[in-house]
């Protein structure tokens, strides 16, 4: 018996999955019960280590709570920034003009090549070197910086792509009525390609988050993950507590972030059914080109 996907296994193939879910439970197990036996003989366990985040609330209000506030501003701005400009340099990929094509394409391409790391460090030498800028703030500056230009680049591969996996019907029924370009991209490619672009859209935000924790790595950023080196140094060296606490809040974050994605997906799609995305006779009227004028039962009439 088979499936349109896969051969239905019979009754050999299916012994052999039990057995190897069995095995891999078995492994599973036992590689927990090593990492929680290590860290017990580390003494890392212990409720001293984890006391601090659930009675000092100085945990919270010096370390976590501050390192948060750095990576949401930094993710934030981040964020702001990157998505209208990769929406900017992913509609020019696709301009009818070949120069346009090219300075966009060659944009894109150098900077999505380089590591987001290597374009913090230089943004934070060329902040050093060539602006006036604090010391206090070049951190977040260069940060925002490198986020920017690389996920930016990134955002215009959405984008391009959200665009270009359309169906051709939408474009050519668009010029049928008269659109321009820029018409055409802003009232119908753009928005029936926000849906479709959504999800990359929202693991590139992810990122965007994540990545921040690169900036206190190297840049002394006071983000989230730059906040455990002191916490621990100050609760004892509870270095794993720490750390998990912070990756804990991490999940929390991206998690809100996807689910709001999730439901703004789901709400677009129930709009676009119950509107029916319809374009009336007055704005149909309204795109025609300059030399025209649509009447309401499709008759062309010369304009006086």
């Amino acid at each position: 018996m088979t499936s349109v996907l896969y051969d239905v296994p019979g009754p050999r193939a299916k012994r052999r999955n039990v057995l190897f879910t069995v095995v891999f439970l078995v492994a599973l197990a036992a590689l927990v019960w090593w990492v929680v036996r290590s860290l017990a003989d580390k003494k890392q366990l212990e409720w001293t280590k984890w006391e601090p985040f659930f009675t000092d609330s100085r945990a919270w209000t010096t370390y976590i709570l501050p390192g948060l506030e750095n990576t949401l501003i930094g993710a934030a701005l981040a964020m702001v920034i990157a998505l209208p400009l990769g929406a900017l340099f992913g509609i020019a990929r696709l301009s009818d003009h070949w120069w346009v094509r090219g300075v966009a394409g060659t944009v894109v391409e150098f900077f999505r090549a380089i590591p987001v790391l290597i374009l913090m460090l230089f943004a934070n030498a060329a902040y050093a070197e060539f602006t006036d800028v604090s010391p206090e703030n070049r951190p977040l500056y260069a940060v925002v910086t490198g986020l920017v230009l690389y996920n930016a680049s990134v955002l215009a591969e959405v984008v391009r792509a959200g665009i270009l996996s359309l169906p051709a019907g939408q474009t050519d029924a668009s010029k049928a009525i008269g659109m321009r370009k820029g018409q055409m991209m802003r009232y119908v490619l753009l928005p029936q390609s926000v849906t479709a672009m959504l999800p990359a859209l929202v693991s590139q935000l992810v990122v965007i988050v994540k990545d921040t924790a690169l900036g206190g790595a190297l840049l002394g950023f006071a983000e989230l993950l730059a906040s455990v080196r002191p916490m621990s140094a100050n609760y004892g060296a509870n270095t794993i507590a720490s750390f998990t606490v912070v990756a804990v809040i991490f999940v929390l974050l991206n998690f809100a972030l996807t689910t709001f994605a999730s439901w703004l997906e789901g709400r677009l799609r129930r709009g676009k059914k119950s509107t029916g995305a319809v374009v009336g006779a007055d704005a149909v009227a309204e795109l025609a080109t300059p030399g025209e004028h649509v009447a309401p039962h499709g008759r062309d009439t010369p304009r006086s």
